[in-house]
């Protein structure tokens, strides 16, 4: 570990929890005239993931935030180019491997020209590329401008997710390395594009060493967070523990202890000056939230055990293929695991820290139903039996 300066401010556990739930977005009234894109550059990336329960997770993100922004909306916030006077249109934001896959905005992309060398140095992967097939997509991509994996070739040989067609593994490589981008979709396909042709003229270029690459998301990471760890700075971006080291002195984060926490932490010396202070948003929350990405962060935090069992055998699980914790009050008070019958929002499994937890769990099954245009909401199971008839019966005074 870099030796740091002695640490000159000390959170308790309460104001280090604040300020992430400020960092994130959820103090206070929403930002509704910078919208979408405005909490896309505030929070730095927003996490894809093909399972749609509800809606796809970088929709709910936007709506846990913001309220009832409609899902087109939401949309074209991230694809529609920006209106200019003269062609070409500007993009808001590209997809790239930060945390995981995530939309990102636009303007990020000479910082991420670190993880494109990484890439382009890499000496092993994990699928074969036929020879010929790499320059025949790009050929392709120069000629007949922006297409889908489908478009060109197929995007898979067999049923199987990870049986990729050359085609596929050929622009999903060249994505890696920079040379191709996603700047939009058609539903949930990825349509790719010449970088040279996507990215605007003042951002396209790997001109910015790794060091300030670095510093730079590190730096991004701290604000969206507001305070975190070295682990929960570097899991934000996905970096190593000695990448942030190298640079985290001179990030312009500053040194803090937060109560409770037993490890060196740093903070966003702006969200230092001024205490958060606003009404906490009431919400259910994707399960990939960057909120609680990291769940050694998310039990620190909040004394809240968050896993994603989508991927768990389903005699396993324990709370639900798709459990959203629900957030009241700058708490997380339980978790909903949804689903849609109809025009019905379906709570298959609720559970419920609580007696208390029962009005703000019913008010945001309400919200999210009406959201998502259900008109009804049905409660399957709750993990306290007893509370079953007093969330249905605060859902139905809520929907009347």
């Amino acid at each position: 570990m870099t030796t740091l300066p002695r640490p000159s401010t000390e959170l308790s556990a309460d104001d280090a929890r604040r300020l992430a739930l400020r960092a994130q977005g959820f103090i206070g009234a929403p930002d509704r005239r910078s919208g979408v894109r405005g909490l896309l550059r505030h929070l730095g990336a927003v996490q894809l993931d093909t399972i749609s329960v509800l809606a796809r997770s970088h929709e709910l993100i936007p709506y846990a935030r913001l309220g009832a922004v409609s899902r087109k909306t939401i949309e074209s916030a991230y694809w529609t180019p920006a209106s200019e006077a003269t062609p070409p249109a500007q993009p808001h934001a590209f997809e790239y491997w930060s945390h995981a896959a995530c939309i990102l905005p636009i303007e990020e992309w000479p910082h991420f020209a670190f993880r494109r060398r990484a890439y382009r140095n890499r000496p092993h992967w994990n699928h074969d590329l036929p020879d010929g097939t790499y320059d025949q997509v790009i050929k392709r991509l120069q000629a007949e401008g922006p297409l889908t994996a489908t478009e060109l070739g197929g995007a898979k040989r067999t049923s199987e997710w990870w049986d990729w067609s050359g085609a596929k593994v050929a622009v999903e490589r060249a994505l890696m390395h920079g040379e191709v981008v996603c700047v939009s979709r058609r539903g949930w396909k990825r349509v790719y594009d010449l970088a040279e042709r996507a990215i605007p003229d003042t951002l396209l270029h790997d001109d910015l060493d790794d060091t300030e690459c670095l510093r730079r998301l590190v730096r991004l990471a701290g604000q969206s967070l507001g305070v975190g760890t070295r682990a929960d700075i570097a899991d934000y971006h996905r970096l190593k523990g000695d990448q942030v080291d190298a640079v985290i002195a001179e990030s312009g984060l500053v040194p803090v202890t937060v109560e409770g926490w037993g490890k060196p932490a740093w903070a966003d010396p702006a969200a230092l000056e001024t205490p958060p202070r606003g009404r906490h948003r009431t919400t259910l929350l994707s399960p990939f939230d960057s909120l609680i990405w990291e769940r050694a962060r998310t039990e620190r935090i909040f004394g809240f055990t968050h896993r994603l069992e989508a991927y768990v055998p389903k005699p396993k699980r324990v709370y639900g293929y798709f459990a959203m914790p629900v957030l009241a009050g700058g708490r997380l008070v339980g978790r909903v695991d949804p689903a849609r019958d109809g025009r019905t929002l379906v709570a298959k499994q609720v559970t419920l820290d609580g007696p208390k937890a029962v009005p703000a769990v019913a008010q945001a099954l309400a919200e999210a139903a009406s959201w998502v245009d259900c008109t009804d909401v049905r409660v399957e199971r709750v993990d306290a039996p007893e509370l079953r008839e007093p969330l249905t019966r605060e859902l139905t005074r809520i929907l009347a």
